[in-house]
């Protein structure tokens, strides 16, 4: 059963299968020629439940073939009640997955893995736990993280300690199967403890001497607030911040990221999930909920700056450009910039009056009365980048609220600040080219068709260059087969 093409919210050229539930990515991996993404998927309803692993793959991260799920529950076994999250390995001509085995009534979620020799297609679950225990002293043990390193390979765990901070737990093992238990790798700050929280989907990865550690804040109160970012060194089997954690992703729908060492080249890519920003009501009508950023590439800059970008290959789903303007505008009118699509990918390079106040930028207009609008502003006296969906959707069951990204180099004065946006049905996302990110859900309801304006306030004016390229869906449309074709070992 596919959703009906009157959907106009269902994104086309980001990753999620046609219907249903999706959380967190899983797995990412790359073997014998294809890019791997799983992740947490319900094949039976727009809902947190049933947890099982969806399963994609893509040659070129353009085109992407549904495979058949590739971890279920089994009934009565320690994953009865989800095949929670987790990554996966490729290494002796196998995929190796590691997963949290969800049982309701059990605080923790042991560490188990799963087995494929035909690329993905069938699965083996091992007869027993790996890891069937968590170490004294935690109060949350969930979602395992995988990989080689000097000969060895580790793993590390989320977790909350008894004293409310949030750690990752650091294993190491020679062969996969027996792990010796190390201690935290990295912890949060006894100061946050007067709020406590739990670190899920713990991410690592490295850069010659340096470090990026990932983690998912979540919250007993709350569940699933946002997602930091820690950058430093390793020693002795610790993580040595260089300074104080940031957010990795600046917008308000965005979480449990996953990393993906590229093959045969230095290049880090990572996918995340934005959940839905409107009542549950709204997604059970529409029958699906959840979709994956598209994916990125992750570096390090000199100055110890974790900056993200879209993936290079994403180039190749620009179809025709349909804007090109530049210009000036002023504060007594707005400049109509052209129509744009439902999925169309932008660039561009704002330049504020040096001797002006107030901020400026694009409004992407969604009614023809012009009363449903997602503004994008540049703020450089305060030095960030602004969105607004306050009046982004005519429907009251969709979320409000205005976000914000630091932005160094816009209190510089005349300095161009480069954006690159990607806008697909009802996810956007934004990045600044010193590397920090936005992502976020709106739904328009208006009666189009969608048009760009540059606008600015206060003093001054704004110079502009923007360019518009449609984007073309290919490859992701299908269903994963609902029958998972897996075999207890």
């Amino acid at each position: 059963m596919s959703t009906p093409p009157a959907d106009s919210h269902l994104p086309a050229v980001h990753l999620r299968p046609p219907r249903n539930w999706i959380n967190d990515p899983n797995g990412l991996v790359f073997h014998d020629g294809y890019y791997h993404v799983f992740f947490q998927y319900n094949p039976y309803a727009p809902q947190h439940a049933n947890v099982h692993w969806g399963h994609f793959r893509s040659r070129d991260l353009i085109t992407w073939e549904p495979l058949p799920v590739a971890l279920a529950p089994t009934p009565g076994g320690d994953d009865a009640d989800g095949c929670y999250s987790g990554n996966a390995i490729s290494t002796d001509g196998r995929l190796l997955a590691f997963y949290s085995a969800n049982r309701t009534g059990r605080w923790w979620q042991p560490v188990t893995t799963a087995e494929s020799y035909d690329g993905g297609h069938t699965w083996a679950k091992r007869p027993e736990l790996l890891i069937p225990q968590p170490p004294t002293g935690t109060t949350m043990y969930r979602d395992p993280y995988v990989w080689r390193q000097d000969g060895r390979w580790r793993m590390l765990v989320g977790s909350a300690l008894t004293d409310g901070r949030g750690a990752a737990l650091l294993y190491e093992s020679d062969d996969l199967e027996d792990w010796e238990y190390r201690g935290p790798f990295h912890t949060s700050s006894p100061a946050d403890t007067a709020d406590p929280a739990g670190w899920e989907c713990p991410q690592y990865a490295t850069f010659g001497d340096r470090g990026v550690l990932i983690v998912s804040d979540w919250t007993p109160q709350g569940g699933p607030s946002h997602v930091t970012v820690h950058t430093g060194h390793e020693e002795h089997g610790r993580f040595a911040t260089a300074a104080p954690p940031v957010r990795l992703d600046h917008g308000p729908d965005f979480y449990a990221p996953a990393l993906l060492k590229a093959p045969e080249e230095d290049r880090w890519l990572l996918w995340g999930w934005a959940w839905e920003a409107r009542d549950d009501s709204w997604a059970h009508e529409a029958g699906w909920a959840g979709v994956l950023t598209l994916p990125r590439e992750l570096t390090l800059t000199d100055d110890g700056t974790v900056a993200q970008r879209p993936a290079r290959e994403l180039l190749a789903l620009r179809g025709e450009r349909v804007l090109h303007r530049t210009g000036h505008v002023t504060r007594s009118r707005p400049v109509e910039l052209g129509e744009v699509g439902r999925t169309f990918d932008l660039t561009a390079v704002l330049t504020p009056d040096p001797t002006g106040t107030g901020t400026g930028g694009l409004r992407l207009v969604t009614s023809a009365d012009g009363t449903e609008y997602l503004d994008i502003d540049l703020d450089p006296t305060a030095g960030r980048l602004t969105v607004d969906r306050s009046r982004a959707s005519l429907d009251a069951r969709a979320r409000a609220g205005t976000y914000t990204v630091p932005c160094p180099v816009a209190p510089i004065p005349g300095t161009p600040v480069e954006l690159r946006v990607v806008v697909d049905r009802s996810i956007v996302e934004i990045y600044v080219s010193t590397g920090q990110v936005l992502t976020l859900r709106f739904y328009p309801v208006g009666d189009g068709p969608w048009r760009l304006q540059a606008h600015t306030a206060g003093t001054g004016g704004s110079d502009f260059t923007v360019e518009a390229w449609d984007l073309n869906p290919v490859g992701i449309r299908q269903e994963p087969l609902l029958a998972s074709q897996q075999q207890d070992a």
